[in-house]
């Protein structure tokens, strides 16, 4: 049996209507694995499940919408997920936000708060649903997509980098506590990937040659290979690996 293969296995993966998240659960179906689609637009999840499913047949993929600021629809997501699909072996938290773009002493109380109610509080409410079925079963892997902001500082986006950073502690933590459970956490790091979320960043050519010039690969990553670094996490590949922060940025931090 391939180390890669997740066949048997039920994926969660926040945030997963497009971009990053997309390509996980698209990744996570060739390897296997059931995968559920959640962001906040039902219509948007149906799509992504629509595309998995006339690949790899029905019942691959179903869709789950919910709102990371919501833990009731959070419950509900992991409730669901539960009574279609059984269990649930891997969760992604993928889905965050970003509402400010400036120096940290222009942003607001209600915009930070925001940025780590979603970044980092959401993210434990999820884990803390799902952990408990993982512990029982003493296997599990959870996959938190931080960010390589978290590794430095910015002038324009340091409140979205405080959250990432609290990611990787928060996943060294759980780590610590789910180890003897045999449930894994780790983070990935990426770096600038070509998504929407960070279209600002790639659409313009100044800012294009900025964040590539000195980046070792010379271009920014594609969702795909974002994919692939999860599936890595959420298989037996990494089945000595946890606490950890998986970068995947091009050599940018290098």
């Amino acid at each position: 049996m391939s180390l890669f293969d997740l066949t048997g296995k039920v994926a969660v993966i926040t945030g997963s209507s497009r971009g990053i998240g997309r390509a996980i659960a698209e990744q996570m179906a060739v390897q296997g694995a059931k995968v559920v689609i959640s962001s906040r637009k039902l219509e948007a999840c149906e799509e992504v499940v629509a595309a998995i499913n006339a690949r790899h047949g029905d019942g691959t993929a179903i869709a789950v919408a919910a709102s990371i600021s919501s833990k009731t629809d959070l419950q509900r997501l992991v409730d669901e997920t539960n009574r279609q699909f059984g269990r649930i072996d891997v969760l992604v938290c993928n889905a965050a936000s970003n509402p400010y773009y400036g120096p940290m002493s222009g942003v607001s109380d209600e915009q930070f708060r925001k940025v780590l109610d979603n970044n980092v509080i959401a993210n434990h409410w999820l884990i803390q649903m799902v952990a408990p079925q993982m512990i029982a079963r003493r296997d599990g892997s959870i996959v938190i997509v931080s960010s390589i902001g978290g590794l430095r500082g910015s002038p324009t986006i340091g409140v979205y980098n405080v959250s990432k950073a609290a990611d990787f502690q928060l996943a060294r933590n759980l780590a610590v506590e789910f180890g003897p459970h045999n449930v894994r956490v780790n983070c990935i790091a990426p770096g600038l990937i070509k998504t929407d979320f960070a279209r600002a960043l790639w659409e313009d050519p100044e800012r294009y040659r900025q964040s590539t010039e000195g980046a070792p690969l010379r271009r920014i990553g594609e969702p795909i290979e974002i994919a692939g670094a999860a599936c890595f996490l959420a298989s037996a590949a990494s089945s000595f690996m946890t606490g950890q922060a998986m970068v995947v940025d091009g050599g940018v931090t290098i």
